[in-house]
């Protein structure tokens, strides 16, 4: 059977169709239909096809056509609407919680189910509908060839939550069976549709089926970055001036510094909305950064100002508008390599839905997130913002359900996207939640909080540790450092940002962390819940790039192990493959030596500037030996900031 596609173009084909003795003209490319200038936000999930382009001379407007070929590329997603019951947000018969939408999509080596959703008139994020009959699927294909694909809408009395739908009535709707060819992706570069999704392998990102690693930089604040303006029902709950968080006002998000930073076929929805969050996350790519945090819920917490629902109270109904405007967002997101960091709640709000319980309400939430958001390639789940009880929270998920939570994710989302845990900032109150979950087969990992930079290091190699010693080895993220009021300061207040760059940047990733992001302290200018500006850290962003590109340009990360006490320097970090290659962070070069007993033949030395960055260069010594304590010499002039760190690179030849 042949694919129909009903997406928003195909509505306005059937409004339209009289008009094709007007002059028309032949092109190939993807559609779109938009009342922006190009919506970007949309063509990735249209066929790849041939379309008619009509002209009406009267109103100067475009419409395109298309005859689909049922053509597709792999690692885009695959969009399909279907015509099924009106309903509403609000109608007594709930959408969301008495609909099941079910879509099996098959290959000749392996099949999915994915989960669909309600999409009201299927144009929600330009009409702001709450109403209509569409209901969607989206999912991204991994493999080249022939698919087909198998819908059937489920109806019952939270048919949406229940583990099965053998006593739920089948609905009818249209385009229920389908055929469509996948053909290889048309993407370079860091755009996730050319290298595919990512997953974790040996405790850090790889992408699916490659031998490519990842390793993420990014931004760990605003964690409100969905509190903005121009989405639909986003509003603050209540501003807030709180001992131990920043404070904040009755505005929202708005971005206006970055607003310049927006590019002509950038996405945008209503008429230009959104310009000003695109630039933004133009302006973080282009630093090199490749990831960005964010909650999708903060009711009772930080900010109040970011849920998906169509009230704050409602926790049954989400607001179809708002999440498809999110979704223009995450899909430009990840066109610039940046990946979504998906905080699913934080310490405030985890006992919100159902006292803590993996019940209806937390089923509802994470199933309606995973349907709509979970066939993005690069995308990482977080239990929540600061997991388990603390003194200034004290209901907070206990370890059973934490487990169940995570258990449930790993079960219900198609992709198996990774999992981690978002700390608290030191010990005990950490190792005591950690010690019992560590290894832990549904959760893959940590989001570490550390309150004392200087520990960084330390707490990365201790949990990787111990996660192996259980059998399942986790994935460690460095993502929030301390203290809470100070974090990643403004450039304008530390320029060179020394201790970041030492003990948290490549402490952390030369202890076997497999990434950093930089959390706004609380009582700083653009802090936690209220940056506005990215561009305040600009240095940062660039030094942060430094090292991944010489991480990813230069080293086997993911085969090497930490040996800090090879490098005779106090506070120096060591990384090696026995045998190949060492990576060793020098905070003072005088002197400094690194132990080689255990190796033959040569090395070549290189070093490498951790503030300024550049090529790798020669110092005073070009080549050791293995199997003695060596002399690595001194590295070359320093050209840009006067600094005194440095990164030596022996490879052996």
């Amino acid at each position: 059977m042949k694919i129909h596609s009903f997406s928003r173009t195909h509505f306005l084909v059937s409004k339209c169709i009289t008009m094709l003795a007007l002059p028309v003209f032949f092109i190939v490319s993807s559609c779109n239909v938009s009342k922006t200038g190009t919506d970007n936000s949309r063509s990735e999930s249209e066929p790849v096809a041939t379309e008619v382009s009509t002209v009406d001379s009267n109103t100067a407007q475009t419409i395109n056509t298309k005859i689909s070929s049922g053509i597709y590329r792999q690692w885009h997603t695959v969009e399909i609407d279907f015509e099924g019951p009106e309903t509403s947000e609000d109608a007594e018969d709930n959408p969301f919680l008495n609909y099941r939408l079910e879509v099996v999509f098959t290959n000749a080596q392996t099949s999915y189910k994915i989960r669909g959703f309600y999409a009201a008139d299927g144009n929600a994020s330009e009409t702001s509908s709450k109403k209509g009959n569409i209901w969607r699927v989206r999912f991204s294909p991994d493999l080249l060839g022939d698919w087909s694909y198998s819908a059937k809408l489920y109806h019952k009395d939270s048919i949406a939550i229940q583990e099965n739908v053998s006593e739920a009535k089948e609905v009818s709707i249209s385009n229920a069976k389908g055929i469509f060819k996948v053909i290889e992706s048309d993407k370079e570069g860091a755009d996730f549709r050319a290298n595919g999704r990512l997953v974790v392998s040996k405790g850090y990102y790889k992408f699916k089926n490659t031998d490519t690693y990842w390793l993420k930089v990014g931004a760990n604040s605003p964690e409100n970055l969905l509190g903005y303006v121009d989405f639909d029902g986003t509003y603050r709950i209540a501003s807030s001036n709180d001992e131990g968080e920043a404070s904040t006002t009755d505005e929202i998000h708005s971005y206006p510094s970055h607003i310049t930073d927006w590019k002509a076929g950038d996405p945008t929805w209503k008429d230009g909305k959104g310009k000003a969050l695109i630039g933004a996350l133009n302006y973080l790519a282009d630093t090199g950064m490749n990831t960005v945090y964010f909650l999708t819920m903060n009711i009772l917490g930080d900010g109040k100002d970011v849920w998906p629902y169509t009230k704050p109270e409602e926790l049954s109904r989400f607001d179809v508008s708002k999440l498809e405007q999110w979704e223009i967002v995450f899909r430009h997101m990840q066109s610039k390599g940046l990946m979504l960091h998906v905080v699913l709640q934080e310490t405030e709000n985890e006992t919100l839905l159902d006292n803590g319980e993996t019940g209806p309400m937390r089923k509802l939430y994470l199933s309606e997130l995973i349907a709509r958001f979970g066939h993005h390639l690069g995308l990482t789940w977080n239990l929540g913002e600061e997991n388990g009880p603390a003194e200034w929270s004290p209901l907070g998920q206990n370890d059973a359900q934490r487990k169940a939570m995570a258990k449930f994710i790993k079960e219900t989302d198609p992709y198996n996207h990774p999992l981690l845990l978002h700390t608290h900032a030191h010990a005990p109150l950490r190792s005591e939640i950690l010690d019992s979950i560590v290894g832990y087969r549904y959760v893959d990992g940590l989001s570490l909080q550390q309150d004392e930079r200087k520990h960084a290091a330390n707490v990365v190699e201790e949990w990787r540790t111990k996660s192996k010693e259980t059998g399942h080895e986790w994935m460690i993220t460095m993502d929030e450092i301390g203290k809470w009021f100070q974090g990643a300061v403004l450039d304008s207040e530390d320029p060179t940002h020394e201790t970041l760059r030492k003990y948290v940047l490549w402490g952390s990733l030369l202890s076997g962390g497999a990434g950093v992001e930089w959390y706004f302290g609380a009582k700083h200018p653009h802090n936690d819940l209220t940056s506005e500006d990215w561009r305040q850290r600009d240095r940062l962003w660039k030094i942060s790039n430094h090292a991944r590109s010489f991480f990813q340009e230069n080293l086997p990360y993911w085969n090497m192990q930490p040996q800090h006490d090879l490098v005779n320097i106090d506070e120096a970090y060591c990384l090696r493959e026995k045998g190949k290659v060492y990576a060793a962070f020098l905070p003072k070069v005088k002197e400094a030596t690194i132990n080689l007993s255990e190796e033959s033949g040569e090395f070549e030395v290189f070093w490498f500037d951790p503030l300024n960055g550049g090529e790798l260069q020669k110092g005073s010594i070009p080549i050791v030996a293995g199997g003695a304590v060596r002399t690595l010499g001194n590295p070359p002039a320093t050209s840009g900031l006067v600094h005194e760190d440095w990164v030596a690179l022996l490879k052996k030849m």
